[in-house]
Formats: structure tokens, C-alpha cells, sequence
């Protein structure tokens, strides 16, 4: 497979000489003639079919012919769909008319692909009838702007004089024929966005997503990248429009409060469903069986939290201009992922996402959002967030936010009101103090300590202190407590 992918000739004819299987899957189901037809090596494909290799499908449905057409290799499906002791008339049409589509899209050839749903359109036709019709159209789909698929010669060729309506019927076709679950389907249709993005179309934008991201959950499997990736492309849209207009003054479309939070609703959608199946091992979700568990899934679930957390601060940024009724709705949302009591790498909450300056890592291409955040952190806290959360090493937001180069003493104030104890130790018997002095700054250059330390902090902490033995003799509860001290 390497060698009919990389165009090796010389290499595949050996292999087949001392007889290497070339019926052979890889686990997606590709065979050596899925790799042929994705490289474009013609010489190879025709010695594997001299040597009795089989036109097969792969795990998406997809023939060596169909991944020819993705790829855009022309040469390759003109001679597959020459062999007609290989390809069917149905088969052909297919191949064509998806190949039309790469050619929108990929090619950016408007002509080439006229000329190949021409072809697809002529091979629907025997004398004149049509013998095979395209499957009707349910419903128009909004996002395509209400756009159906030509079902005549006379439709295509007026279409050729609109390219924005060429580029939908690119959609259509490529959806029809690969079906929702290929990756290409949702990448292309995010493409066609972020094109409409950069000519200053966001609506355009953010509809074909939003279309996209809705297949997207439906079909893929909980934590899956690509569901990420979108989520991803959202708050970096939603960051640029209101940077471009607070920084920089141009002109760009106030962000719609209803798009964000549909964004961040579906987003903590995929944190449940994405809780489940680590908790679980397996879910069935969107019908498909996803295995879960595991570092692979730790680590993606770890980072849909914090592309989550990106887009609440991204919330609280609207908040100004929120009205009361709205206001309560990002409460109501984000209440509802503090109630999950989602559980990042190490254990940690999204309050401990919120006060760490590891947060601010870039999870796209381009910044979002700046952590520690004080209206992230605020918001948290009055929806209930606990301040006094551990993760697995015992470590407490306070000491998330002592962990940062700078210590930002709004914040601290912040979770002290809430109920975080000043003297809490974690499991290496570090203190928020210990940590801020371990960087050169004492405790008391940011607050009077004597002001945020209980009674009960100082009889729990007499009590380690002195060895004395408690565990059986207070309750759990105060047990707990003296140990975190």
C-alpha cells in the first residue's frame, strides 16, 4: 500500500512478483487500489487490476473510483470509468458528478465542472428518457440557501452564469453522494464558509457551520477532532469579529448573542456526552458505538474543556450589551456545566481552568482568549462553582492561580469571598502562600492574611501540627477538612 501510494512502481510490481496480497485492507477497509487512486499512480492501478485486484469499498462506503474523484486525479476515473467491466452506469455517474464538485471546491474550475455533471447529466439519458433520475430532494437545507440539485441539462447550463449558486450544487452533490459521515462532506462545507468568512459574509458563515457541526454530532463519535476543530473555527470567528471592531474600528457585524450561545450549548452537549463515555468506556451516541476510556480520549475531552471555557469568556465579553433576559440565559448555560462537574487532565474543574494562565494556550491557529480571567472566574463562582476544589494532587484553584507567573490580586480576592481557605495544602504540603513565596512574592504584599483566616482554619491546622489523631473521632466531613490543612 505504501509503495502504490508513494508511486513506487518498481517496488509494488516486486511485491506482487513474490505474492504480496493485493486484495489486502489496511483497518479504515483501504486497499491498495484506494491508494493508488488517492495518489494518482495510473501504472500501478492497471498493474493491480491486471493481477486481479478488486474494486472495493472502504469504511466511509468509498471505491477506488469515488477517492479518485475526491482527490481530483481526472486521468484516474476517465480510465475507470472506460472499463465498464469494472464500473457501472450508476457508479459512473457518481464518479462524475463528485468529481464536478472537487473541481468547484478543490479545483476552483467552474468550466471543468459544468463539463463533468454535463457528462454525469448524459449518462442519466438513454434516447432521449431518463433512465436515471436523481433521488428527489426532501427538503431544501437553509444553510445550502434553500438551494436544490439541477435535475436537467437545460437547469445546469443556467447555472453556470451564478457561481455562488455552482458552489452550492457542489455541496449538494458532494452530501448526496458521501453521505454526512465523510469527513470531506463537513470539511468542505466549513471551507465554503470560511471563504464567505473572508470576504466579510459571516451570516453565510456561520450557517454553513453551524449545518456542519449539527452533522458533525449526529454522526461522529463523542471527543471526535473534527467536532473540535469546529468548535475551534467558532470562537476564533466569534474573537476576530470583536476584535477587528473594539482594536482596529472596521466595520464587522456585532456578534449575535444567539449564535454564541447555540455555539456554547452544543459545545457542552459534546462535555456530556464526552463525560459519559469516559465514565462509562462505551457509549452508543449519533448511532455509532465509540469506545471510550483511555489517555486518547482523557486528553480530548481535557481539551474540549478548555475550547469550552474559551467560549464563556467569550460570553462575559458580551456581557454589556446583554439584556436582562439574556444575561440569565449565560448564567442558566453556564450553571449548567458547573453542575456536570466536568473533570479535566489531573482532575481539574473549570475553575481551575479559569484561574490558570495555561488556559491561554493557543488551541487553533490564532489567540482567543487571555487567562486568568476575572469575569470568567466571577461568573463561575456566582453559579456555583466550589473555590475549594481539588484535583488529583490536592491542588485547590488558589493554588492554580499561585502556580502563574503573576498573581493577580482581583482574583484572589475573588475566590477568598467565595469560601477558598488561604492555609488549604495540597498533596506535597504546599500552601498558596508557600507557592507565591517559592516565586519571590510573601503573602502579604497581596492581601492581610489575618483577615481571611478562620478560627477553624487555625485549630485544623493546630491539629496537624501537633500529630494528634482526629480521624475517628470527628465526623468525615471535619476529618476532610483538618486533612486539607
Amino acid at each position: 500500500m505504501i509503495a502504490c501510494y508513494k508511486g513506487h512502481f518498481d517496488i509494488a510490481k516486486y511485491l506482487i512478483e513474490i505474492t504480496a496480497n493485493v486484495n489486502r485492507k489496511s483497518v479504515k477497509g483501504n486497499t491498495a487500489l484506494h491508494d493508488c487512486a488517492e495518489s494518482g499512480s495510473l501504472d500501478i492501478m492497471k498493474l493491480l487490476l491486471d493481477h486481479n485486484a478488486k474494486m472495493d469499498v472502504d469504511s466511509y462506503g468509498m471505491t477506488p473510483l469515488l477517492a479518485a474523484s475526491v482527490t481530483g486525479h481526472t486521468h484516474i476515473v476517465e480510465y475507470l470509468i472506460s472499463r465498464t467491466d469494472l464500473v457501472s452506469r450508476k457508479d459512473k455517474i457518481d464518479a462524475l458528478e463528485l468529481l464536478g464538485a472537487t473541481y468547484v471546491d478543490k479545483k476552483r474550475d467552474m468550466l471543468g465542472a459544468l463539463r463533468f455533471w454535463k457528462m454525469a447529466m448524459s449518462e442519466r439519458y438513454d434516447n432521449g428518457e431518463m433512465i436515471y433520475p436523481k433521488p428527489v430532494q426532501q427538503s431544501p437545507i437553509a444553510a445550502y440557501e434553500n438551494s436544490i440539485e439541477v435535475m436537467t441539462l437545460h437547469q445546469l447550463e443556467e447555472i453556470i452564469s451564478d457561481p455562488d449558486e455552482m458552489r452550492m450544487q457542489a455541496l449538494l452533490v458532494r452530501e448526496r453522494i458521501l453521505g454526512p459521515a465523510h469527513p470531506d462532506t463537513s470539511y468542505y462545507i466549513r471551507y465554503r464558509g470560511a471563504v464567505y468568512a473572508d470576504t466579510g459574509n459571516f451570516d453565510r458563515c456561520i450557517t454553513l457551520w453551524m449545518y456542519a457541526l449539527d452533522m458533525q454530532q449526529k454522526i461522529l463519535e463523542p471527543l471526535s477532532p473534527m467536532t473540535q476543530s469546529s468548535f475551534v473555527s467558532f470562537a476564533e470567528l466569534f474573537s476576530f469579529m470583536m476584535s477587528e471592531a473594539k482594536n482596529r474600528g472596521r466595520r464587522v457585524p456585532v456578534v449575535n448573542f444567539c449564535d454564541m450561545m447555540r455555539v456554547f450549548e452544543k459545545c457542552l452537549r459534546e462535555v456530556e456526552v464526552g463525560m459519559f463515555q469516559l465514565n462509562k468506556g462505551v457509549t452508543s451516541y449519533g448511532g455509532m458505538l465509540a469506545s471510550g476510556g483511555g489517555e486518547r480520549d482523557t486528553t480530548y475531552f481535557h481539551r474540549t474543556l478548555v475550547i469550552t471555557m474559551h467560549l464563556v469568556c467569550l460570553l462575559t465579553k458580551l456581557g454589556p450589551s446583554l439584556t436582562p433576559l439574556q444575561r440569565h440565559a449565560m448564567r442558566k448555560a453556564v450553571y449548567d456545566l458547573v453542575r456536570l462537574d466536568p473533570r479535566g487532565s489531573g482532575g481539574v474543574t473549570p475553575l481551575h481552568l479559569a484561574c490558570s494562565r495555561d488556559s491561554s494556550a493557543t488551541i487553533g491557529r490564532f489567540p482567543i482568549c487571555t487567562f486568568p480571567s476575572a469575569e470568567v472566574v466571577s461568573l463561575l463562582l456566582e453559579v456555583g462553582a466550589n473555590p475549594c476544589a481539588t484535583d488529583h494532587q490536592g491542588n485547590t484553584p488558589l493554588h492554580t492561580l499561585a502556580s502563574n507567573k503573576q498573581c493577580r490580586r482581583d482574583l484572589l480576592m475573588a475566590l477568598l469571598s467565595a469560601g477558598a481557605h488561604l492555609d488549604t495544602l495540597n498533596r506535597s504540603g504546599q500552601s498558596f502562600a508557600s507557592i507565591r513565596a517559592s516565586r519571590g512574592q510573601r503573602l502579604h504584599q497581596l492581601i492581610n492574611p489575618l483577615q481571611h483566616t478562620s478560627l477553624q482554619c487555625l485549630a485544623a491546622a493546630t491539629l496537624r501540627r501537633h500529630s494528634l489523631l482526629y480521624e475517628n473521632t470527628l465526623h468525615p466531613r471535619l476529618s476532610h477538612f483538618v486533612d486539607q490543612h
